[in-house]
């Protein structure tokens, strides 16, 4: 008991000293800290009368706490939502953030407003197209082809509901494509693709997301065989009369070099090129350009009725000219 009482005083500054030297060393080691965090925004969209057009995705949030709390942070427990009561339609509306730690000890700063472009929603009907090209030597009737929808509200004929930003409307289309079409054909489940206005880019992210109820269709298409349509080159003829003596043709320039024809396919299998009407250089003693008709044969039309051909014209170095003016 002696051994205890003695020095007492001595005894208990050491204890005492010895628990704060213990309380340091644990302060040093888990001191307040601070660190940033990159994490998913979190969208309120309650009214059904806007949508958010590509808002931000993330979002910098920085948090502090004892450096022992602040080790347990991470992108499932520190969380940031915008709301969007209140808000309306409009481009860069600024919206608030709230940002959340659900570690205890740990507390975010509460970042500034992000700026938004809201659009009005509305939902349209958008009737399928059927995008179809005939194989060669047929000809697709357009009261003949049809684009159903199976099972939908709206089957025949198919009707895309999309629901989505209202500026995105204008100019949509819903297309069906089919390609290579020869006889009677019936397609089943035939992907279905929006076609926007060329200011619109539809692959942007919306909040909520855009929403549109038949992704496929059933088509049917008829094609006959009959007129078509094929490309064929223009060419020159001999001319009717020369140059006079001592001049010489040098260059010869068509315009148009080519020409779409259309007709009965087996009359068109035959026509490799068109050769124009020849002229008569006989008085040409220099360049010398000439109008004249395109020659289809019979049965077949075309989208150009004349030609324009220009003759480059020189002397004969090797052969005296004729007199003349």
């Amino acid at each position: 008991m002696r051994l205890i009482t003695e020095d007492w005083r001595l005894k208990l500054l050491g204890l005492g000293l010895a628990v704060l030297m213990l309380g340091a060393v644990a302060f040093s080691q888990n001191q307040p800290t601070t660190n940033t965090l990159s994490i998913g925004l979190n969208y309120v969209v309650t009214s059904p009368d806007i949508i958010l057009i590509n808002p931000p995705a993330k979002i910098n949030i920085t948090y502090s706490g004892l450096a022992a709390a602040v080790a347990n942070v991470n992108t499932s427990n520190l969380l940031a939502t915008v709301d969007t009561t209140g808000a309306k339609p409009g481009t860069a509306v600024r919206l608030n953030v709230t940002a959340k730690s659900l570690v205890q000890g740990v507390t975010p700063q509460q970042p500034p407003p992000i700026a938004v472009n809201i659009d009005t929603r509305q939902a349209v009907q958008i009737p399928v197209q059927v995008k179809a090209t005939a194989a060669t030597g047929w000809e697709i009737d357009p009261t003949k082809t049809l684009a159903t929808c199976p099972g939908a509200r709206y089957a025949n004929p198919c009707r895309v509901q999309f629901d989505g930003p209202v500026t995105w409307e204008s100019g949509l289309k819903a297309v069906t494509t089919v390609l290579g079409v020869a006889g009677q054909m019936n397609l089943l489940n035939q992907p279905v693709q929006l076609q926007a206005a060329v200011n619109v880019d539809l692959s942007q992210r919306t909040v909520p997301s855009v929403g549109v109820d038949v992704t496929a269709a059933d088509v049917h298409i008829e094609a006959a065989q009959g007129a078509t349509s094929t490309t064929v080159p223009l060419v020159d003829s001999d001319p009717s009369k020369p140059p006079p003596q001592g001049y010489r043709i040098t260059a010869i320039a068509i315009s148009p070099l080519s020409v779409t024809i259309s007709g009965d396919p087996a009359v068109l299998a035959r026509v490799q090129s068109i050769a124009l009407g020849p002229v008569d250089l006989s008085k040409s003693k220099s360049d010398a350009t000439f109008t004249v008709t395109i020659p289809y044969p019979r049965g077949v039309t075309g989208d150009v009725q004349t030609a324009t051909v220009k003759y480059s014209i020189s002397p004969n170095p090797n052969v005296s000219p004729s007199p003349g003016p």
